[in-house]
């Protein structure tokens, strides 16, 4: 059946995952995902994107519908990714007089994945070439890096509609729109495109001069009302900015020495009137502890030695932040060790060569478990937290 009709001459076709569990083949999706793809009915009629394989055949059934027994002039790739260029062969089966529109490097990609009947049409598309249907014409805006290389947008002049590929997508079905969104949308853009701000800055520039009414993502709700606030939103994320001023305690340990620290240290941040988020690294999805990493202006990392090194859970947290470019941040340590503490060395490590990250001057070690000192000089990172975030 058809999702939704959201203009007079687009259709929405995409097919929500309820089924998947692991997104990209490591982060959890609880709540599902969402192939987003849209059909433009003009003189000439084209369909956006595709869906994940094991989707297609609903899609399918979505296009036919939609259709009404017309016959699709293009399939055009906004993105390659296989959750997104699943149905490509299936399509053209059906549908083999349309065209493939897609960038050079997706259609140099195309067979790399599947293997299209020969005399399959194709047309190349770069930046700021138009594509017309009749009243909609669709001007396409390269995207390289957000988050492949073959990307594009495309802005629909008529209707003021921009198909964003990935950008603006989040995780969650198509049809929540709400509270939900940030944090979805946050944890998306931190764990799947965050380490291309630079690429996402330069096509938030592009589009600057064009006013957008609507936004088509490949994942998530279509977006219609209150564009700035979304658009603000990325902003932030790409630029690398603190979308909020407080500290995110980030904890692993073993016997339970360690989170009482972190939880120490969370209350008294708290009494002191800092905003303040803490997670056990060992039990919270690495995706949402990453995506409040780069929410969060200031960083307390908690974290036990294991193995004259770093515990598991910590390293991966620390890595994982590492390689989306955290930057433009200040980190508070808190090491752990019986009788040869290493976590915060190890910590150094990981943290020393990234731009623009400070260290606060009070690091606490705990010798097994909090005692008068090692709480001193807890609360003395507490205070030294609070003073650079103006509450102390």
């Amino acid at each position: 059946m058809i999702v939704s009709n959201f203009s007079e001459s687009i259709k929405f076709v995409g097919v929500d995952d309820r089924e998947i569990d692991l997104f990209e083949g490591q982060y959890k999706v609880p709540d599902g995902v969402s192939y987003n793809s849209y059909v433009i009915f003009d003189e000439k009629i084209a369909v956006t994107d595709s869906v994940d394989a094991h989707k297609v055949s609903e899609w399918l059934t979505n296009v036919e519908n939609a259709l009404q027994g017309k016959t699709p002039d293009y399939l055009i790739v906004h993105h390659l990714e296989p959750d997104h260029a699943g149905g490509f062969l299936e399509f053209i089966k059906k549908y083999p007089d349309a065209t493939i529109a897609a960038s050079a490097k997706a259609l140099a990609f195309i067979p790399q994945f599947v293997k299209l009947p020969e005399g399959t049409k194709t047309l190349t598309l770069k930046d700021g070439d138009t594509l017309s249907l009749g009243k909609h014409s669709l001007k396409f805006i390269a995207a390289p890096m957000v988050h492949w290389p073959e990307v594009l947008l495309s802005y629909d002049e008529s209707e003021k509609i921009l198909f964003s590929a990935d950008a603006f997508g989040t995780f969650g079905l198509s049809s929540k729109l709400g509270e939900d969104w940030v944090s979805e949308a946050r944890r998306y853009y931190i764990n799947i495109v965050g380490k291309y701000g630079l690429q996402v800055q330069g096509v938030l520039k592009k589009l600057a001069g064009i006013e957008v009414k609507t936004i088509c993502p490949l994942h998530g709700p279509v977006l219609t009302d209150n564009l700035s606030f979304y658009i603000d939103k990325y902003n932030t994320w790409s630029s690398y900015a603190p979308e909020t001023q407080g500290v995110f305690v980030a904890y692993a340990g073993v016997y339970g020495h360690t989170a009482e620290a972190a939880k120490r240290l969370a209350e008294s941040l708290r009494e002191k009137g800092v905003d303040v988020t803490i997670m056990d690294l060992a039990r919270t999805y690495s995706s949402e502890t990453v995506a409040q990493a780069f929410r969060y202006s200031h960083l307390a990392v908690c974290a036990t030695t294991l193995d004259a090194g770093l515990f598991p859970a910590a390293e991966k947290f620390l890595t994982h932040i590492k390689a989306k470019n955290y930057c433009n941040r200040k980190v508070g340590i808190v090491e752990n060790g019986t009788w040869a503490p290493m976590a915060a060395k190890k910590m150094h490590e990981i943290l020393d060569t990234l731009k623009n990250v400070t260290f606060c001057e009070t690091t606490v070690t705990l010798k097994s478990a909090l005692d008068e000192t090692s709480a001193a000089k807890l609360e003395e990172l507490a205070v030294e937290f609070a003073k650079d975030l103006g509450k102390a």
